[in-house]
């Protein structure tokens, strides 16, 4: 998973769409489940600090203590593959 492409999108609800590589994998709602859904997707190893920390991961509109939309962010779409 070292060279995978990660996008944590905020939802317009409490939670943050997870793309991994284009496709979507989840919605999590917390670093916990970040990390679990990281876990399966190759990289069992990862702990909440070092998922916070990845370098392959997005964090658009916020960084991860954000986990909705805030007011000011709009039209929010799958991140391009």
């Amino acid at each position: 998973m070292s060279d995978r492409s990660v996008v944590v999108q905020p939802t317009r609800r409490a939670g943050r769409q997870v793309w991994v590589d284009g496709k979507h994998a989840g919605t999590v709602r917390g670093l916990h489940g970040l990390t679990e859904l990281l876990r399966r997707s190759g990289r069992p190893d990862l702990d909440e600090v070092d998922a916070a920390d990845l370098p392959v991961v997005e964090w658009p509109g916020g960084g991860p203590e954000t986990w909705s939309v805030g007011s000011g962010i709009q039209g929010l779409r799958a991140p391009a593959a």
